[in-house]
């Protein structure tokens, strides 16, 4: 039975998988056993060493989604500092890489109970890659700057078909997947996502929800797949409300998900 807007379910955080705080709004995705641990996306050190040491964890690996410096930068101090190895996207140049990543690879972590298979999803760069899989029994996904909550990455590198398609990619994974994105980006998204969907159930519920947490000062991811399928206009593009929406917007007609998607990335980056 699907459910309604009113039954749709916030994913709570996994047990072993925490968020570290880096610049203003970045998040270094902690995975841990209590002794052992792994991060992904570090673009400081610093946060990440403070955490091990209060923790008394021993840093084993590093992964990496895309090459931008605020998800890499702490790379090579890390492994200076631990020796942790590293993973990331074969196409990409990184300051650091052990094993180079593309679709169709997979990451094993026994210790850690993480089951890692690698999705190409390129759009905000060229070589963008996603760890998909799960963490004990949990689905979980990491994403990096590709999908957001209530949002999406700008399009730097890559083409809005192929960020479609790679959002295509993304939204067809299993609906109870935990998404653990790269930035604290929720709470402005959602002004934007009311703008395109301002009778959207769901999606104020989820604001509520996502509000409630700032305001402790906790952070609003994991998202699920489900909320996204629900609330995030870059993955409803073939909704009729929001190629209605796209189109008022753009002033002219819009035949395919792309050109919805591409009236709506141009909306968000002009939007204040």
């Amino acid at each position: 039975m699907n459910k309604t807007h009113q039954q749709l379910d916030f994913a709570q955080p996994t047990t072993g998988i925490s968020a570290i705080s880096a610049f203003s709004d970045n998040y270094i995705w902690l995975v841990s056993n209590g002794s052992q641990a792994l991060v992904v996306d570090p673009g400081q050190a610093e946060p990440v060493l403070q955490v091990l040491k209060q923790q008394q964890l021993s840093l084993t690996t590093i992964l990496l989604t895309h090459h931008h410096q605020d998800h890499v930068g702490g790379a090579t101090e890390l492994v200076a500092q631990t020796g942790a190895k590293v993973w990331g996207p074969a196409s990409e140049v990184l300051p650091v890489c052990d094993v180079a990543l593309s679709e169709g690879d997979t990451f094993e972590d026994a210790t850690l109970q993480l089951k890692l298979s690698v999705l190409d999803i390129p759009g905000h760069t060229s070589g963008h890659i996603a760890f998909f899989g799960t963490f004990g029994t949990t689905p979980i996904l990491f994403c990096g700057d590709t999908l957001f909550a209530a949002g999406c990455g700008r399009v730097f590198e890559g083409t809005p078909a192929q960020m479609e398609a790679s959002l295509a990619k993304l939204a067809a994974l299993p609906t109870d997947s935990r998404v653990y994105c790269g930035h604290e980006y929720t709470l402005s998204n959602m002004r934007w996502a009311f703008e395109v969907e301002p009778n959207n159930v769901a999606l104020q519920r989820w604001q509520e929800h996502a509000s409630e947490q700032r305001r402790l000062n906790q952070p609003t991811l994991p998202s699920s797949i489900e909320l996204e399928l629900a609330c995030n206009p870059f993955l409803r593009v073939r909704q009729p409300s929001i190629v209605r929406a796209a189109t008022n917007w753009a002033q002219r007609e819009l035949t395919t998900p792309v050109e919805v998607f591409a009236a709506l990335r141009e909306w968000k980056n002009n939007f204040r």
